[in-house]
């Protein structure tokens, strides 16, 4: 049992209880997650199984949409409404300059990570270094807004919506909106609608799934592995081929004779597939559509990444 379950994941629970969670429902012990969701938060998580946690690590690149709501006027440890209240103010606010100050954030941005995040120092999770009293600074991480909308303003709450690269805090965000606006901002209710190319369509509740995945749930929405990459460009391998990969054979020019594909950009993503559409490999281009075709047959053109059974 091989393949990608897209969960919809409660508030309150960690992202690792759902991963135990899969575990137990579906009787196996290889699972992760791709993607932290913190407690406060629900929507989207991509929960791999068995062979597919090879897949995590190009999850973990993908852009992601949030539906955020802060309070304004009310600052707190840990940036968002669980954490100790450090200060609070009367939010004295217009709309518009509410309005104005949240779209403003689109773009590149310099961003902290919260004090209390799984972001590591020196091998240790940074909210590990504060719970124990040592006042770790993190360091500045650049991100990017693609798009930031605000979608209701009902004072002192604020309800935007965002489209974002991966490793965006939008509790750090909700932070720096409150500062610019100078009353202060914490996060109060946080859902993911979307992770790369799965949205909250896709994704199924554990709640009245009997244990053991009895009635088969689980098993009937487990997107196969290499469906798992959409938009990713297929190569397809014959048998010969794949043996090859399997071995150790990095892919070269010669391998493209008698196919009409659409090739990527250099640094791109490739899978490589049996003709019934079985995943065997994930490879980086190394080289653009142009560049190839100036190759000799024997030239190398990607690097196998993650060799799949």
């Amino acid at each position: 049992m091989n393949g990608v379950l897209i969960i919809d994941k409660p508030s309150g629970r960690t992202s690792y209880d759902i991963v135990r969670d899969v575990k137990r429902l579906l009787g196996t012990k290889k699972v992760g997650h791709a993607g932290t969701l913190d407690p406060l938060a629900t929507g989207v998580l991509t929960i791999c199984v068995n062979e597919a946690t090879k897949l995590a690590r190009f999850f973990s690149n993908d852009d992601k949409d949030y539906r955020a709501t802060m309070l304004m006027g009310v600052r707190t440890d840990t940036l968002d409404i669980e954490g100790k209240v450090i200060e609070r103010c009367e939010p004295h606010l217009q709309a518009e300059a509410i309005k104005d100050v949240v779209e403003s954030f689109a773009g590149r941005i310099e961003q902290k990570a919260p004090k209390y995040s799984a972001i590591k120092f020196k091998g240790k999770p940074l909210y590990k270094w504060t719970r124990q009293g040592v006042d770790i600074e993190p360091p500045l991480r650049r991100v990017e807004l693609y798009r930031i909308n605000v979608e209701e303003i009902k004072l002192p709450y604020v309800t935007f919506t965002v489209s974002c690269s991966k490793g965006t805090y939008i509790r750090s965000l909700c932070a720096d909106i409150g500062s610019r606006l100078g009353c202060g901002a914490c996060l109060t209710s946080l859902r993911r609608t979307r992770s790369g190319g799965f949205s909250e369509k896709d994704a199924i509740s554990l709640e009245n799934i009997a244990d053991g995945g009895k009635d088969g749930v689980l098993e009937k929405n487990l997107i196969p592995i290499a469906d798992a990459l959409p938009g990713i460009c297929d190569i397809s391998v014959d048998q010969d081929t794949v043996d090859r990969i399997r071995k150790g054979y990095q892919p070269d020019q010669d391998i493209l004779n008698g196919k009409d594909i659409h090739l990527p950009e250099r640094g791109a993503l490739v899978k490589f597939v049996t003709k019934d559409g079985t995943l065997i490999a994930v490879a980086k281009m190394l080289f653009s559509p142009e560049e190839i075709f100036l190759l000799s047959d024997k030239e190398r053109i990607v690097k196998i990444l993650r060799v799949f059974n």
